[in-house]
């Protein structure tokens, strides 16, 4: 009987990481790319997503017959079309079954607060005006963190690292969270209007369905507190990008730290990226928070045990 294959998309690492635990498969590292994929998927029987560059549709899934499981190396699995999967029989998976393995893996939060204190700190704009042989600080006021309110959308394991970054810096953290019980220790509860309304620094950490799309509205933005920071490494639909454009634009909202876009990865033409071409107060990551390749190994590893659980390898 031949060996069943697995596709995989996304960093080198995460692939070494898959060919070692599947071993006894068929495994071939596919271009983030659809037509390369999607040529990759047509004999293939399970999908070790690591990439999320590609959306899997329909017409993909339909095409691939002998498909039976696809497991993404994140949190999220937005980018595929969860309805024709299910039609189909596939089993998706994502590591928001694996929360005792996430508890230490903290390359988002990390750089969540790395985005906090570049926006804060003005960093990027005050590199590029040394690369550019100027030396004139007070061009580049900043922001001191201590006793401010760092504000939590989300309270789970992300934000209760963000909490523990927070009151490390001297902060105060209020938190907001409808889902998370036992209250974490350290976080002030509050509801999502007075949170904005209060916090200097606003930091989103919760997953996208549809209960959050568009959690941070309009209307929601429009209480920001003036001058506040909002930082975003969850998914871009969960705010109100034309909104917190607008903030921005305006000035009620002081920066912005982005690590993910409604529409990523096409980009170019993206309204906030446009922006941030000609204003240094809006920092946008493209979707790194959880690259880093110690955790890239570890993730993709209890990836593949799912691809081969499911075909029982």
């Amino acid at each position: 009987m031949s060996k069943p294959t697995i596709i995989y998309v996304g960093a080198d690492e995460g692939f070494e990481a898959l060919a070692e635990t599947a071993s006894g498969a068929e495994c071939i590292h596919a271009a983030a790319e659809p037509g390369a994929l999607g040529r990759a998927l047509a004999g293939a029987h399970g999908l070790l997503d690591a990439s999320m560059k590609v959306r899997i549709d329909d017409a993909m899934i339909a095409a691939a017959p002998n498909l039976a499981v696809i497991s993404c190396a994140t949190t999220g699995s937005d980018h595929i079309d969860g309805a024709a999967a299910k039609a189909r029989g596939i089993n998706v998976h994502t590591l928001r079954e694996d929360g005792d393995l996430l508890l230490d893996i903290t390359p988002a939060a990390e750089l969540s607060w790395a985005l906090v204190l570049a926006c804060a700190r003005r960093l990027p704009a005050a590199a590029a005006h040394t690369r550019a042989g100027q030396w004139v600080r007070e061009e580049f006021p900043g922001t001191m963190v201590n006793g401010r309110t760092l504000g939590l959308i989300g309270c789970g394991r992300l934000g209760q690292w963000m909490s523990r970054y927070g009151a490390a810096f001297g902060m105060e953290v209020l938190g907001h969270d409808p889902h998370v019980q036992p209250w974490p220790e350290g976080i002030v509860q509050t509801g999502l209007a007075d949170l904005v309304a209060r916090s200097d620094v606003i930091s989103v950490h919760v997953h996208l369905s549809e209960a959050t799309r568009g959690l941070l509205s309009a209307e929601i933005l429009a209480g920001i507190k003036p001058g506040a920071i909002v930082v975003n490494t969850s998914r871009g639909a969960i705010i109100d990008e034309a909104a917190l454009l607008a903030g921005l634009e305006s000035g009620r909202i002081g920066a912005a730290g982005l690590d993910v876009l409604d529409g990523e990865p096409e980009i170019e033409q993206h309204p906030l990226i446009v922006y941030s071409r000609g204003h240094d107060n809006l920092i946008v990551t493209p979707h790194i928070g959880g690259f880093s390749p110690d955790a890239v190994r570890v993730v993709c590893r209890r990836a593949a045990e799912k691809i081969m659980a499911k075909l029982g390898i």
